[in-house]
């Protein structure tokens, strides 16, 4: 058992070539801490919900120009408007998806569990492109290019307008890696990229190697205890990156330099949230914490939802808001960790790290339920 695993989780692993896939499965779990009274809440409602097929998949929900970009299990993919909720398009990639959305807010990517690259214009698919390794993370379209991070590590770059091929990048890593959204994003005009532990600087032109920068070093006496890949989205706040590495570390990077702010070993498995001043994070247990962005320094921790088994959190106005396993919202104080609003959706786990965008919250479920929230 890999330790600081989350309790409850037992590890398999099947070894290729290239690439192995770690994936948790349930056993016997701790029980959930109850939910605690909430003294001086806040208010919120709300505001429009929506339904795509069950996710079952890492999914990413893409925003930009007012729109949520999302998918199903199922292979269905639409747009929908930030303020109403009202469907926009609606497209059928006609099979079970793997990874998604990535969206430039024209062209929207999905990746099925065939390995075929799929970017869809509008809600019609426009091609389709076989790739040679399993996708797990949502693909990135910037620049009029589709960039692919595969469970190996190698990242591919397609036009976005006929899924021409234009660069491979293949790094040398472990043979054991993680089966789980790994760390791809766009700054100015640089492509980030998680290997492993370490956060490469692209040239998304070329695909070659701008500088190379450790967030953390894996520790451990087998392969699984020592996986510390990067795990995506991360928390940006201006030019630095803040992120976790899976098992070990949370940490920040400036992304313009290439350097690395600051560091913190601990333990657990979900991307972080955070704003300027903070950046928040749910350990292997959910004990959740909030660090100083500047400087990595302990803010505050609570143990108040315990084995709830949390979802990536995300800043809104004054609080920080985490999704459970009973699809019930928990918003705390950003500046004391109090539980100050909770909301529910449909019964079921939170699938998506949660967005936001013009002070609406989003949330997508297990069953497919979308939800938008707003505070009052």
């Amino acid at each position: 058992m890999m330790a600081g695993v989350k309790r409850g989780a037992c590890i398999a692993w099947a070894a290729t070539i290239a690439v192995a896939s770690l994936v948790a499965c349930s056993a016997d779990k701790p029980k959930p801490a109850p939910l605690p009274t909430i003294e001086s809440p806040i208010a919120g409602r709300q505001v429009w919900e929506a339904r795509v097929g069950g996710v079952n998949f890492p999914l990413a929900v893409a925003v930009l120009n007012g729109r949520f970009h999302l998918a199903g299990d199922d292979g269905t993919v639409v747009a929908l408007d930030v303020a109403t909720g009202r469907e926009l398009w609606r497209g059928e990639v006609g099979a079970k998806l793997s990874a998604g959305v990535g969206s430039d807010g024209r062209y929207a990517a999905v990746v099925t569990r065939a390995n075929e690259l799929v970017v869809l214009d509008g809600g019609n698919v426009v091609w389709r492109q076989k790739l040679e390794s399993p996708v797990v993370t949502a693909p990135l379209v910037a620049g009029e290019r589709v960039f692919v991070l595969g469970v190996d590590r190698v990242v591919n770059a397609f036009d976005v307008l006929d899924g021409r091929r234009l660069w491979t990048l293949k790094r040398p890593g472990d043979a054991l890696t993680l089966s789980q959204a790994g760390m791809l994003a766009p700054y100015k005009d640089t492509l980030l990229v998680g290997q492993g532990s370490r956060l490469v600087g692209l040239d998304p032109l070329k695909g070659t190697v701008r500088w190379d920068t450790a967030l953390t070093t894996p520790r451990g006496t087998n392969e699984v205890e020592r996986l510390a890949d990067l795990v995506g989205p991360p928390s940006r706040t201006g030019s630095v990156f803040c992120m976790r590495s899976f098992q070990n570390a949370v940490g920040c990077i400036d992304a313009e330099r290439g350097s690395l702010k600051w560091v913190q070993n601990t333990g657990g498995i979900e991307p972080v949230g955070g704003n300027e001043e903070y950046v928040f994070s749910a350990d292997s247990s959910d004990r959740i914490s909030a660090r100083k962005r500047a400087s990595g320094e302990l803010a505050w921790s609570t143990e108040v939802l315990l084995n709830r088994g949390l979802s990536a959190p995300a800043a809104l106005g004054t609080a920080v808001v985490f999704g459970d396993l009973d699809g019930q919202l928990h918003f705390l104080s950003q500046a004391e960790g109090k539980p100050v609003l909770r909301l529910p959706t449909d019964g079921s786990r939170v699938a998506a790290a949660p967005v936001i965008s013009d002070n609406t919250l989003l949330i997508v479920t297990r069953k497919g339920g979308v939800f938008a929230f707003r505070p009052e």
